[in-house]
C-alpha cells in the first residue's frame, strides 16, 4: 500500500503553527541581534577613545585634530582624525595610527547607509566643536606666506579646561539626513559660526530601541535614548539633520564640553 500523505487540513494546521512560532520568536531574535550590534558599537567607540588618549599622551595632552588641510605640491591634502587618502592610497590618521586594533573598529555595525565620501569605514564622528582642532583651507598669511595645516586651524578646548569628562562626548554615532558624518557638532554652532553646519554634524539614533551610542572623554560609554532638537529652526532640522532619526545629545552644548 502507498503511504498516506498529509491532508490539506493537516498541512494548513502545520503552516499555521509554524507561522505562530515565527511571530513569537522573531521579535526576540531581532532584539538579540540589535543588542549585539549595540554592544559591538560601544566596544568600537571605547577603543577609539583609548586610541585618542594614546595620541594625547604622546603630544603633551593635546587631542588629535579633527581635520587639517595641507598644501602638497599643487594640491590640497585632507588629513582627518581617522585616515587620509593620498591619491588612491588610504593612510592611517591620528586615531587609527595610535590604535592597536583593526581599522574596522571605525565602522559602526548598525550603519547600513552610503559611505561618507570615499571613506572605507563609515558611521562614527569625532567631537569637532570643542575637543578636536579644525583646519581651514590654506590661505595667505602675513607677508604673503601661505598658512596651512596646524597654522590654519581653529584650536579646540584643552581637555584640562573641560569640567565634566564623564558627560562630554568624544566619539559617537554620526548621522544627518544624507547618511553618516565624521565631525560631531554641538547644537549652538558657536564654534563653527554657522548653525546649519552644526545641523549636519548631528548624532544618529539608529540602534535597537532608537538609541545613539557615545564614548565620553573619560573613556566611558553610554547610550542616549531621546534625540534633542537643539536651538536650530525646524526647517534645518528637517532638511539637514533629518530629525528625529538624527539629533543632538542635548539642547545646549553641555554634552559636548561647551558652557
Amino acid at each position: 500500500m502507498r503511504p498516506r500523505g498529509f491532508t490539506l487540513v493537516e498541512t494548513v494546521v502545520v503552516v499555521a503553527v509554524c507561522a505562530a512560532l515565527a511571530a513569537i520568536l522573531l521579535p526576540g531574535l531581532r532584539a538579540a541581534s540589535g543588542a549585539a550590534r549595540t554592544a559591538a558599537c560601544t566596544s568600537n567607540l571605547r577603543q577609539l577613545a583609548t586610541a585618542a588618549h594614546s595620541y594625547a599622551a604622546s603630544f603633551d595632552g593635546a587631542m588629535p585634530a579633527a581635520v587639517l588641510y595641507v598644501l602638497d605640491g599643487g594640491s590640497v591634502r585632507t588629513v582627518a582624525w581617522d585616515f587620509e587618502r593620498v591619491g588612491g592610497e588610504v593612510r592611517p590618521g591620528a586615531v587609527w595610527a595610535y590604535s592597536d586594533v583593526p581599522p574596522a573598529v571605525q565602522q559602526c555595525p548598525a550603519y547600513e547607509g552610503p559611505p561618507t565620501g570615499s571613506d572605507p569605514y563609515t558611521g562614527y564622528n569625532y567631537n569637532t566643536s570643542y575637543v578636536g582642532h579644525e583646519g581651514t583651507l590654506p590661505h595667505a598669511g602675513p607677508g604673503g606666506t601661505m598658512l596651512d595645516g596646524w597654522d590654519a586651524a581653529r584650536m579646540g578646548t584643552p581637555t584640562t579646561a573641560i569640567r565634566d569628562h564623564a558627560s562630554t562626548a568624544l566619539f559617537g554615532d554620526g548621522g544627518w539626513r544624507g547618511g553618516a558624518n565624521k565631525f560631531m557638532r554641538a547644537p549652538s554652532g558657536a564654534s563653527e559660526g554657522d548653525v546649519s553646519v552644526a545641523c549636519a554634524g548631528a548624532q544618529a539614533f539608529r540602534h535597537h530601541g532608537g538609541c545613539s551610542c557615545v564614548a565620553c572623554l573619560d573613556g566611558s560609554t553610554r547610550t542616549f535614548a531621546v534625540p534633542a532638537r537643539g536651538t536650530a529652526p525646524a526647517s534645518l532640522l528637517d532638511s539637514v539633520t533629518g530629525f528625529p532619526r538624527n539629533g543632538f545629545l542635548s539642547d545646549d552644548d553641555s554634552s559636548y564640553g561647551g558652557p
